[in-house]
C-alpha cells in the first residue's frame, strides 16, 4: 500500500490553512510573476519563503511529522497546490513546488530504505534539500529510457549510469535526483543520485514555457553510485515508481492549474463588469455570458475529476490509475479551452496588469503535452476500461 502509513483522519481540506495559502503565494510571487516570466528568471528564495511562511506544508505535505513533514492528506496537499497556483498567478513556480513537494518525495517515502528516508525526507521536508526530476520520466515506458544502469565492476559494488536526462524541473538548484535508469538485458531500476556524485554534469536548457520554473538539464558520464542509491526493488521500477510518479504526475501537477483556471474566471467575471465594448458593459453581451458559463462549468468539471483522484491516494492507500488518467485529461484540455476562451472574451482589453492571459495560454500549451499527453492518457484509460492493465 502506498501510502497505507500516512494519516487519513484529517482528509478534509481545511479552508483557513489554503486561506493562508493562497494570500501566502499572492504576496510573496504574484507581484512579481510577469517580471520573472519575461525574464526566465527562477528566484531562489521564493522557494525558502514559501517553506518557511508555510512551515513545511508546502515543501513536505505527504512526508510523516516523525520526518519534519506536515503530514497532511493527499486531498489537503492538492488543495495546498491549487491554491498556491491561484494566489501566485505563476504555473512555473507551482510546477517547481509540485516536483519538490510530491513527485520527488512520495517515491522516496513509499519505496525508500529506512536510511534513505532518514537522510533525504527531513531536509526535503524542510525546503533544505530540493530535490529534482524529469519530466520526461512520469512517463513510464510510454518513452524510451535516455538513462542506461550497468553493475559496477567486481569488487567495487554499486552501479554505472549513463546517459541525459532534459526538463528536469528544479536542476540548478536540486540537493539529489531521482532517476529511472533502464538496464540492457531489459528492467528498469529507479535511482536517489546525488548532486555532488563524480560524473553527474548539470547545464542548462529549458523549454519555451514555463519561464518561471527552474530548469535544467542533467548528463551521466559514467555516474557510479552505491548500492545505496537504489530506490525500491532493482529492475523493480516498473511496477513500483514509475506507475507511481505517473500518477502522481497526472493529479498533482494539475492542481495549480485548477487555481490558475479559478483565476482567470474571476479575472474574466470581474473584467466583464468593469470593460465596455461599443459602449456597452461586456457582461451584458450574450456571448460573454455564454462564455462565462463554459468557463465555470469547466472548472467545476475538472475539480471534481482530480479531487476524486487525490481521495483515491487517502481511501485506498493507492492511486487509481484510470481517475488520475480521466483527471489529468480533462484537465489538459479545460485548461486549453479556459486559456483560449479568457482571451476571446478580454479581446483588446486588459483585464489584469500580469498579463496572465497570455502566459497562461502559452504555458498550458506546454501542460497539456506533459504527462505523455493524449497519446498516452487515452490507452491507459480504455486498458482500465477493458480490463488489460
Amino acid at each position: 500500500m502506498v501510502l497505507s502509513h500516512i494519516s487519513t483522519e484529517t482528509s478534509g481540506v481545511e479552508p483557513p490553512l489554503v486561506e493562508r495559502v493562497r494570500a501566502l503565494a499572492g504576496r510573496v510571487a504574484g507581484p512579481t510573476a510577469a517580471d520573472r516570466d519575461r525574464d526566465r528568471r527562477w528566484d531562489p528564495e521564493l522557494l525558502t519563503e514559501l517553506a518557511r511562511a508555510g512551515a513545511g506544508c508546502l515543501t513536505g505535505p505527504l512526508v510523516p511529522r516523525s520526518l519534519g513533514g506536515a503530514e497532511l492528506s493527499a486531498v489537503q496537499t492538492f488543495a495546498l497546490l491549487e491554491g498556491l497556483g491561484e494566489g501566485a498567478r505563476d504555473p512555473g513556480l507551482a510546477l517547481a513546488v509540485g516536483v519538490h513537494a510530491v513527485l520527488a518525495t512520495v517515491p522516496l517515502r513509499a519505496f525508500g530504505t529506512l536510511g534513505q528516508r532518514a537522510r533525504y525526507l527531513p531536509r526535503t521536508a524542510s525546503g533544505e534539500w530540493p530535490a529534482g526530476l524529469s519530466l520526461r520520466q512520469t512517463q513510464g515506458a510510454a518513452l524510451d529510457s535516455t538513462v542506461t544502469a550497468r553493475p559496477a565492476m567486481a569488487g567495487l559494488g554499486g552501479w554505472v549510469l549513463s546517459g541525459e536526462l532534459d526538463l528536469v524541473v528544479n536542476a540548478p538548484i536540486a540537493n539529489h535526483f531521482l532517476v529511472v535508469a533502464a538496464h540492457h538485458g531489459g528492467g528498469r531500476t529507479a535511482f536517489v543520485v546525488d548532486r555532488t556524485t563524480p560524473g553527474l554534469l548539470i547545464t542548462e536548457a529549458a523549454p519555451a514555457a514555463m519561464r518561471t520554473c527552474a530548469w535544467g538539464r542533467i548528463v551521466l558520464d559514467g555516474c557510479r553510485v552505491p548500492d545505496e542509491a537504489v530506490l525500491g526493488t532493482p529492475l523493480g521500477a516498473a511496477t513500483e515508481v514509475e506507475p507511481l510518479l505517473a500518477t502522481l504526475d497526472w493529479v498533482f501537477t494539475s492542481a495549480p492549474w485548477l487555481g490558475i483556471m479559478r483565476a482567470l474566471t474571476r479575472d474574466a467575471v470581474n473584467g466583464a463588469h468593469q470593460a465596455n465594448r461599443f459602449g456597452r458593459p461586456v457582461a451584458h453581451a450574450q456571448s460573454a455570458r455564454f462564455t462565462l458559463a463554459d468557463l465555470a462549468t469547466r472548472c467545476e468539471l475538472a475539480g471534481g475529476l482530480l479531487y476524486r483522484a487525490a481521495r483515491r491516494f487517502d481511501t485506498d492507500g493507492r492511486p487509481s490509475h484510470q481517475d488520475a488518467a480521466i483527471a489529468r485529461l480533462f484537465a489538459a484540455e479545460a485548461a486549453l479551452a479556459v486559456t483560449e476562451g479568457m482571451a476571446r472574451l478580454s479581446g483588446p482589453l486588459a483585464f489584469t496588469g500580469d498579463h496572465l492571459i497570455e502566459r497562461a495560454h502559452r504555458d498550458a500549451l506546454f501542460f497539456a503535452e506533459t504527462g505523455g499527453g493524449t497519446e498516452v492518457l487515452r490507452p491507459v484509460i480504455a486498458a482500465s476500461l477493458l480490463g488489460l492493465g
